[in-house]
């Protein structure tokens, strides 16, 4: 595994906009939290179009300047990223895999989600990191190849920065799988499970016996998906030591798409990457 950054302490972006509404719940460590959610509050309230378009106090589209949309090649294969901030000598990296239906154009889309994305966007930018969408075609092990090749691409440009995986809904398929795959493991800072496909063989993996870092974010209302079945998943990786670095943060009331939506990323990178 890739060692986090020593003592990271993020800038941060709008944060008193983007930082987890009222807490109605919590493990003394804070492991697990219950985080409060409105839909008329943190969709009707936020968008000037629900769920189309945010009201633009959320989002800095300065951010653009230092995103594009390019191409890596990798056996053959022709990988479309979105990508923010500078590969080069990056100090953290973090990859969005998007679900069923989805490209990098979601991973992109700055108005979409509340404005989540484009402060993820900013927080690489103002921190010297660097954020990548790329568009996976399948979610099975031909889609976890990609992915493999995009953290083998950012490896070879910033040597030892560690990436954070974040896999939303069906998109946790190639976060599953890579997580049995040493190799990669090593070179991650964490993982992040936005909404995502459980997987009950996650505890055996790789990346629970090196002791990766993990964050489960999900709704109490997720009908694709539902919460109880990574709370399950979450709590046998916590049994396997203690004091394994795992976190699950549930919106009460929250659908599918809530996490994408309410994830607090400062925090959760600083959790991951801070540690």
């Amino acid at each position: 595994m890739c060692s986090p950054l020593a003592a990271l302490e993020l800038k941060g972006h709008k944060d008193a906009l983007f930082a987890w509404p009222a807490i109605l719940e919590a493990d003394p460590d804070g492991a697990f939290m219950v985080v409060d959610y409105n839909e008329m509050r943190d969709i009707n309230g936020r968008d000037e179009e629900p769920e189309r378009r945010v009201n633009s106090r959320y989002v800095s589209l300065g951010v653009r300047k230092a995103s594009r949309v390019r191409v890596i090649e990798a056996g053959g294969r022709r990988i479309e990223l979105g990508e923010s901030g500078t590969p080069e000598a990056a100090r953290f990296a973090v990859i969005f895999i998007h679900g069923r239906g989805g490209d990098q154009r979601l991973g992109m889309n700055d108005f979409s989600f509340g404005g989540n994305f484009n402060r993820l966007k900013n927080l690489a930018v103002l921190n010297g990191g660097v954020y990548v969408a790329p568009s996976i075609p399948s979610f099975d092990v031909d889609g976890a190849r990609d992915v493999k090749a995009v953290i083998a691409a950012i490896a070879a440009q910033s040597p030892g920065a560690p990436v954070v995986l974040a896999c939303g809904s069906m998109g946790a398929i190639i976060c599953s799988l890579l997580a049995r795959d040493t190799a990669v493991v090593q070179k991650l800072g964490g993982m992040v499970l936005l909404g995502g496909a459980p997987d009950p063989d996650l505890p055996l993996s790789a990346a629970v016996k090196a002791r990766l870092p993990i964050v489960f974010t999900h709704g109490s209302s997720d009908l694709v998906y539902p919460w109880t079945a990574q709370k399950a998943i979450f709590d046998r990786i916590r049994a396997t030591g203690s004091s394994y670095p795992a976190r699950f943060i549930l919106f009460q009331t929250g659908a599918h798409g809530t996490p994408i939506r309410m994830t607090d990323w400062k925090d959760v990178l600083q959790s991951v990457l801070g540690r």
